[in-house]
């Protein structure tokens, strides 16, 4: 009986086991951001309001992606979120592999309520490109920062203002009225390039220099390339 009762725990074990190599891993948490981030872009894309949006990014030089910006506040207010930066070849138009960012801001001011965003930002410019490849940014400050247009029939080629470093596209939910991103501070997040693409690696290297890449991203780089 024990000689079975024995056999009975090894088959158990190794079928335990087996089921465990079998199983997909859990994702990372830069890749959940992925691919909410590919979620957000399709979301947006899909938007009959945001008829501008398709070809202002056909045009653009990047885009950074914060699939949940979250703005909460009693009187003092803030706003913080995560988000990937893309930015495509000035040759092929190829896009290129995710940059990691974090964002926030704070502000004082009759506010009551909170507010998720889910937001585009493209990048129309070179400067406004190569200023997001410093340590720290300020939109509104450091480039010129505006809402997107929005209304159904309306064309980028008539929207577009050259002047404009970015042009930012949102949905949001929540309490607060309207959405301004001035004063927004933009930070590369090093930690989280280096836990996703197993190496240290600065987003210069990333999106301008193409160091690197994940597959996993892949799904994300062609929902931009669709449009």
């Amino acid at each position: 009986m024990k000689t079975y009762f024995r056999q009975s725990l090894a088959w158990l074990a190794l079928g335990v086991a087996i089921a465990a190599s079998s199983a997909p891993a859990l994702a990372s948490e830069e890749q959940r951001l992925i691919d909410e981030a590919r979620v957000t872009v399709e979301e947006l894309l899909a938007d009959p309001n945001l008829t501008a949006l398709p070809g202002l990014l056909a045009r653009s030089r990047g885009a950074l992606v914060v699939p949940a910006l979250v703005k909460a506040g009693f009187i003092i207010g803030g706003e913080g979120g995560s988000g990937v930066l893309l930015a495509r070849a000035a040759d092929s138009g190829d896009w290129s592999y995710p940059a990691f960012y974090t964002m926030a801001s704070g502000s004082i001011g009759l506010q009551i309520g909170a507010q998720v965003s889910k937001v585009v930002f493209l990048i129309m410019t070179e400067g406004g490109l190569e200023k997001l490849m410093s340590d720290k940014l300020t939109l509104g400050a450091d480039v010129s920062v505006a809402a997107g247009p929005v209304g159904a029939g309306l064309e980028a080629s008539t929207t577009l203002n050259v002047e404009v470093d970015i042009y930012a596209f949102a949905h949001a939910k929540g309490l607060f009225g309207g959405i301004s991103f001035e004063g927004s501070v933009l930070v590369p997040d090093e930690e989280a390039n280096e836990a996703y693409y197993g190496e240290a690696v600065s987003s210069r290297g990333i999106v301008i220099h193409r160091k690197t890449r994940n597959p996993g991203a892949d799904a994300l780089r062609a929902a931009l390339a669709a449009r």
